[in-house]
């Protein structure tokens, strides 16, 4: 296995699911795959060699006036939240059909149904306030203990009630790039110790932008004729995350920030590369409906 190899594009297919792989031995891993490959030193060596590119990419094009020591993280917080992009949820409450929200999550799947692990590898590298602002934030995630309210459950009973296989890591062929990016990010962030500014900043703006495009999303299910159930994943976390929104801000990023100042840039940083890769991934879904064409890889099937 070559340590170091010409990557062409930092944002393909090809790389973001051979990074997807790598990472996911930190998680669940994949059947027939031996417990021992999870730190075999070839194996990190070749996933350096992807990350290295794709975090370059990420940096080149975050706005360098924002990745400053001095920056105000809650004000570039603030404003990142704020920022304009392609709307999946304003396509799907507007004008999407059902086939297209099935596909939309599918695309979501990789994530959602391991919904909070990435960003909880902050926890074990953060201390005192942000630590605690973190660990308030995911215990809702993990449904406060409850499996049946665990938000990657809820997820799994929205496929479910779509009529899609919820089962872990089902629809990873069907998914490109742009799609796995999304993931990736987080994982990169979340098992390097050095980005945990960057991961902390990941999940403030998550947590700061997600009430209005879930209410979109639940709208959605509904103009489908969706069941509650089917809504549920959505709604819990417009109830949720307006909540965490200001805990996020204040209690999390900016508490960080005035703690130990020398990780404001990579907050900031995270935040940005949250907007980027969610970005890219709308732009690409969107670009393929108003064309007539699927969004995935594959057709569904049905």
């Amino acid at each position: 296995m070559p340590e170091r190899f010409a990557v062409d594009d930092p944002w393909g297919d090809d790389l973001h699911l051979a990074l997807y792989c790598c990472y996911e031995l930190h998680y669940r891993s994949f059947a027939g795959v031996g417990d021992g490959w999870e730190w075999h030193p070839p194996l990190l060596a070749f996933r350096a060699g992807l990350e290295e590119p794709f975090e370059a990419a990420l940096r080149q094009r975050c706005d360098a006036r924002r990745l400053r020591s001095d920056v105000d993280v809650v004000a570039a917080l603030g404003s990142l939240a704020e920022a304009e992009g392609p709307s999946l949820s304003t396509y799907l409450a507007t004008r999407g059909t059902l086939r297209q929200f099935r596909e939309f999550v599918v695309h979501r799947s990789p994530y959602q149904l391991k919904e909070a692990d990435p960003h909880t590898w902050a926890i074990p590298r953060l201390e005192g306030a942000p630590k605690a602002a973190v660990i308030q934030v995911q215990m809702e995630e993990y449904g406060d203990g409850v499996e049946a309210t665990m938000h990657s459950t809820l997820f799994a009973d929205t496929m479910a009630e779509l009529l899609l296989d919820p089962t872990y890591g089902r629809y990873l062929d069907f998914v490109p790039g742009t799609t796995l990016a999304t993931t990736n990010l987080i994982s990169m962030c979340g098992l390097h110790r050095r980005l945990r500014g960057a991961l902390v900043g990941h999940l403030a703006l998550f947590e700061m932008t997600s009430v209005g495009p879930m209410g979109r999303y639940s709208a959605a299910l509904e103009r489908f004729g969706a069941s509650t159930r089917a809504r549920r994943f959505y709604d819990v976390h417009i109830e949720a995350d307006e909540a965490h929104a200001e805990v996020a801000a204040h209690q999390m990023a900016g508490r960080l920030a005035v703690e130990q100042p020398r990780l404001a840039a990579d907050i900031v940083f995270g935040a940005e590369a949250a907007n980027l890769v969610e970005g890219r991934f709308a732009a690409a879904v969107l670009e393929a409906w108003e064309a007539g064409h699927s969004s995935l890889r594959a057709p569904l099937g049905c």
